[in-house]
């Protein structure tokens, strides 16, 4: 597979997430070319917080590999990751990151900081943004100009 592939995975991940009226973002982890763990957007429905693409993709990673450290592993993500997804990024040694649209709100990987670049953090993982980034990004924005779109009609 290439690094497409495991973007549009990641694109299928969204959609479940955007389906479930959760913001569309999703990830997937990949080891050795093979795909290791799958999340989306869940903090609405499960009423958690913490209930991130990334999260959940990590989650379901560390459970199928039998390991809280995912060293080797690649993470791929639709949307930039925010500050607690990139520190649970630095805790399980993901050793690449691959992202989709930049988020200048709260997107920690250079486009409001860059987590991934301090270097008194103890693991730094290797970052590269855009992959897919009109697919990724266009997926949100018509997300939020539906969910505009019901406010106003409600």
């Amino acid at each position: 597979m290439t690094e497409e592939d495991f973007m549009r995975a990641a694109l299928e991940q969204a959609r479940m997430a955007g389906s479930c009226d959760e913001v569309p973002v999703g990830a997937v982890v990949v080891l050795d070319g093979e795909i290791v763990g799958r999340g989306f957007n869940q903090p609405i429905g499960r009423h958690d917080p913490t209930a991130h693409a990334e999260v959940m993709a990590l989650r379901d990673a560390a459970a199928r590999l039998g390991n809280y450290r995912l060293p080797g592993c690649e993470l791929y993500v639709t949307l930039e990751p925010c500050a607690m997804c990139c520190g649970a990024i630095m805790h399980s040694r993901i050793a690449r990151v691959v992202f989709g649209a930049r988020d200048p709100k709260t997107g920690v990987a250079g486009s409001v900081i860059d987590l991934f670049a301090e270097p008194r953090l103890n693991h730094h993982a290797t970052i590269s943004g855009g992959l897919l980034a009109e697919e990724c990004g266009g997926l949100l924005s018509s997300f939020f100009a539906a969910r505009r779109g019901r406010t106003l009609v409600a």
